[in-house]
């Protein structure tokens, strides 16, 4: 059982990248899980549909892989590399493409969502239309078998599906057919403002912020003006929605007595947050400082991870170049 995801490299991770899919992504490669093998990967084909800075593509790539292994990616579990060092994925990308009909792009979130936004130099790029495609030859080309994603993400794993099927249809059984996993305790994380945490919503919370930042933030969580002395819902609170990712069920129970009782304002839930997340992430904000100033270790594992990933992604475009009839070509004449 193999399991597949990817962060594109568009900005330092944050909270809800965390909680939606890392921590979900890493507790499915740990020791006693059916997963037996993580296919992990920095996006940076994706990111370049809007990020055309080369020194913060390659500064968002170091984020991505430092966040990842200061969390606690096993490199000898889960390969983590980065998606262009494994040119074979844009192939795969064009044979998909040719199975694809126009009319699921165009509704799929991503290109409705680059449509409602104001357009840039060229409108909405082809890269946003085609991003679905090339999702399914990131999932498709190791053979995955399960996807954690945000709910966000849904349609493009299921349009994944639909591309390996189409294949397998027209030229036999070629491609393994993946499955979404979404843990539905994670499939909404909301921001400082109640709305989903994004980037686009400038709402998010920075994943390694230092402890004095990260306080200043969660104090900044918008809540309602229910008077100090009048008991409170934690159920519609943003601060208790966020609390609950980083508590135990008797924390959870502890708090949320005390908004039902009179006398607690939100500076007390807020600073019982604060404390919580500070408890979870010290020690992994620690070692993430720790390398990015130690890039060559990265780099290393990127690079092993790179040789692991392309291997297996060469086996499957064999398969699929096969399967379509093309001929076998120098490559396969040469090893």
């Amino acid at each position: 059982m193999r399991a597949l995801t990817g962060i594109k490299p568009t900005g330092a991770p944050h909270i809800g990248n965390y909680l939606g899919m890392i921590e979900p992504a890493l507790a499915l490669t740990q020791r006693g899980s059916k997963i037996t093998e993580g296919f992990y990967f920095i996006a940076d084909y994706h990111a370049l549909t809007t990020l055309h800075d080369p020194a913060l593509m390659r500064q968002h790539s170091l984020d991505v892989a430092a966040t990842w292994l200061a969390l606690g990616l096993d490199p000898s579990r889960t390969c983590l590399f980065a998606q262009s060092d494994v040119p074979e994925v844009c192939e795969l990308s064009w044979v998909l493409a040719c199975m694809t009909g126009t009319g699921a792009l165009e509704r799929a979130h991503a290109y409705k969502a680059a449509q409602d936004r104001k357009p840039g130099e060229w409108g909405v790029n082809a890269g946003v239309f085609t991003y679905p495609v090339l999702m399914a030859a990131d999932i498709l080309i190791y053979d995955s078998n399960v996807v954690p994603v945000g709910a966000d993400q849904r349609q493009h794993v299921e349009m994944a599906r639909d591309m390996a099927q189409a294949f397998n249809s027209r030229f036999g059984q070629t491609l393994v057919v993946p499955e979404v996993l979404i843990r539905e305790e994670v499939k909404l994380i909301t921001g400082l403002d109640g709305q989903k945490m994004s980037k686009s919503y400038n709402n998010t919370i920075p994943l390694f912020a230092p402890s004095k930042k990260l306080r200043k933030i969660v104090m900044s969580i918008v809540t309602d003006s229910t008077p100090m002395e009048d008991p409170k819902d934690p159920d519609t609170c943003n601060v208790f929605a966020l609390y609950r990712h980083f508590s135990t069920p008797e924390q959870q129970a502890a708090l949320a007595a005390r908004y039902r009782a009179p006398g607690m304002g939100y500076g007390e839930a807020k600073q019982t947050l604060y404390e919580a997340m500070e408890a979870r992430l010290a020690e992994p904000r620690e070692r993430y400082m720790y390398l990015l100033d130690h890039g060559a270790e990265v780099e290393e594992v990127l690079v092993e991870g790179a040789q692991r990933a392309r291997s297996l992604a060469r086996q499957t475009m064999e398969r699929v170049r096969n399967a379509a009839g093309f001929r076998p070509g120098v490559r396969t004449r040469t090893g």
